[in-house]
């Protein structure tokens, strides 16, 4: 496991001793990592390691897991106030004279969140950073407001929730759950991990699991029945806590965290396209947003940690990437992504636009934004790029292939240098994107999503435009044929299909076949043209975040957008007959 260079400690507690391991220097603000069930500390082995540049990284082995020795006897010895002394021996051990920052996950969460309500550890707390346990005393509140006043969406939350607790109630009956774990289900364990929830292997879990799992049931037998009935009335955070959920959680609803802001009141959220075990399955984005909010506390700032755009907390603190973004759609994504708490890499051939997008990114809302300047038709610049990404910023979460051109004239006008170029743009620069950047995030194993901008004109055959109409054919082809590949790895593939949005492309587009002065009077009518449709990049801007979070394959954007597409799908023949007619020239 990756917690080589740890350095360990015992440290004893009402008659047990807890395996402590210790990683970074020890003056830097102290972050403490807490497991779940059925899991050790070494759940945190990829993201512990990480948080060490920056902090003093404290794990241990819950009571009864790992290396820790387990209570005599065990009926009993696995309460929340046990634990909650175990908390305060390793706080007290690791960092006696500052409060500490408590990270939780699973049941380490559930803990922890009682340490950050009770009144014994009042200022021992500097914040808190919960992921996919809720605390036993809130859960029990939230289930009784549903039973008092029980409206159908109501019941429908409390059986939602019930149906992903089924294991909580087996883990209440009598030694099945240890026969089970010291026999097939323990055995099949890591399997299981990796096919169900998307966890790579590499060791992980430790050799310890079957008795881990086995000394684990008494955390719910010892707890849950007891503090889902009588729920404690003062459970309030005494710290600001970041509350982040996995969206794909089997075993937790969203709807458990609705109510969540009258207990906490500073409370930061973030949600995450993941399953359950998200210290193994996303430790970069755990990393990056458990970093941002120990930072922000320890700088007295806790209230502004959350962006105020839409989809903050989703994108807070991931690295998006933008080509195209020196104007129209790919600056307003790059906006739109920086006002949702995004770091921004804006993209673009012209070295000053790509700067301002950069700066005013950095203005209204993005943690870092960066200017890199590259033309995407060129392989070996775009190589450079992906790798300068990857070495000074970090693997992109989310890549938006943005970067295009327009070209105008009929088949037989269209030059094979007008073709070339085009081509090269359009699609060689999505290809190039697609496989620089999309291969690390593959390589990475954390998911991610790429977002291909298309158009219209890709399903919507014109007489005016057969070599751009085609260049987005292809791209929204092999948005396709990528969103299949990359499934199985947690990246998403969207294929964005704007119709007539107002941008600079029509007073830049080329038209073949005719004089430069023609040339010139044909754009400027485009630009007339789309000037009074005046649909703003914006709204693409919205489309493109909204199919991202939603997991979308295929966007169109703007009214006729969605009538073309709609045609192409049920009366692709009035779709043809349309093409036929002369554009406005």
């Amino acid at each position: 496991m990756a917690l080589q260079g740890a350095r360990e400690r015992r440290v004893r507690t009402g008659g047990i001793e807890l395996c402590v391991a210790e990683l970074g220097e020890v003056g830097q603000p102290t972050v403490i990592l807490v497991h779940g069930y059925p899991d050790s500390k070494e759940v945190w082995s990829e993201v512990a390691p990480r948080l060490a540049d920056r902090f003093h990284v404290v794990l241990y082995d819950v009571r009864g897991h790992g290396r820790s020795t387990a209570p005599k006897p065990l009926r009993g010895g696995f309460t929340l106030e046990k634990l909650t002394d175990d908390f305060l021996a390793v706080a007290d051990a690791v960092s006696p004279d500052r409060p500490v920052h408590l990270v939780g996950h699973d049941w380490g969460s559930v803990q922890a969140w009682e340490f950050t309500t009770v009144k014994r550890t009042e200022g021992r707390i500097a914040s808190f950073t919960s992921m996919s346990g809720p605390s036993l005393d809130h859960f029990g509140h939230w289930i009784s407001r549903r039973l008092k006043r029980p409206t159908p969406r109501r019941v429908g939350q409390l059986l939602g929730q019930g149906a992903k607790s089924w294991y909580v109630y087996a883990l209440h009956t009598p030694v099945l759950p240890e026969l089970a774990w010291r026999g097939p289900l323990g055995k099949h364990w890591p399997r299981i991990l990796e096919r169900v929830e998307r966890v790579p292997g590499g060791g992980y879990p430790t050799s310890s699991l079957p008795t881990d799992a086995a000394h684990g049931a008494w955390l719910y037998r010892d707890n849950v029945r007891a503090r889902l009935r009588r729920p404690r009335a003062d459970a309030y955070a005494h710290a600001p806590v970041q509350l982040i959920t996995p969206l794909g959680d089997a075993f937790l609803s969203e709807r458990l965290y609705d109510e969540l802001e009258l207990w906490v009141p500073q409370l930061t959220r973030r949600t995450l396209p993941a399953k359950h075990w998200i210290p193994r399955s996303r430790p970069d984005q755990l990393v990056g947003w458990i970093t941002e909010f120990v930072t922000s506390v320890e700088g007295g700032r806790p209230e502004g940690v959350t962006a105020t755009g839409k989809y903050a907390d989703r994108f807070g603190g991931q690295l998006v990437l933008v080509t195209g973004a020196g104007s129209g759609i790919g600056r307003a994504t790059a906006y739109a992504f920086a006002e949702a708490g995004a770091r921004v890499v804006a993209v673009d051939r012209d070295a000053e636009a790509a700067a301002r997008t950069a700066e005013m990114s950095r203005l209204i809302g993005a943690p870092e934004a960066w200017a890199e300047t590259v033309d995407v038709s060129d392989e070996q610049a775009m190589e450079k790029l992906a790798v300068k990404v990857a070495e000074e910023y970090g693997v992109v979460d989310v890549l938006v292939n943005n970067a295009g051109i327009g070209l105008s004239g009929s088949f037989f006008d269209t030059t094979p240098e007008d073709w070339k170029k085009v081509l090269d743009v359009n699609l060689w620069g999505v290809i190039h994107g697609c496989r620089l950047f999309g291969k690390q995030m593959a390589e990475r194993g954390q998911g991610g999503h790429i977002v291909n901008t298309a158009s219209a004109a890709a399903y919507q055959p014109s007489k005016a435009l057969p070599a751009y109409s085609t260049s987005k054919a292809a791209v929204l082809m092999l948005s396709e044929c990528l969103r299949a590949e990359l499934a199985g790895q947690g990246i998403g593939v969207t294929a964005i299909c704007p119709g007539l949005v107002n941008t600079n492309i029509t007073s830049t587009a080329h038209f073949a076949g005719v004089d430069a002065e023609e040339e010139k009077r044909r754009q400027k009518k485009s630009a007339r043209l789309y000037g009074l449709r005046n649909y703003p990049p914006e709204k693409v801007a919205d489309a493109i975040l909204r199919a991202v979070v939603r997991g979308e394959a295929v966007v169109p954007v703007t009214p006729e957008a969605h009538g073309a597409y709609l045609m192409s799908r049920f009366t692709p023949r009035a779709l043809r007959r349309i093409a036929r007619l002369e554009p406005p020239l």
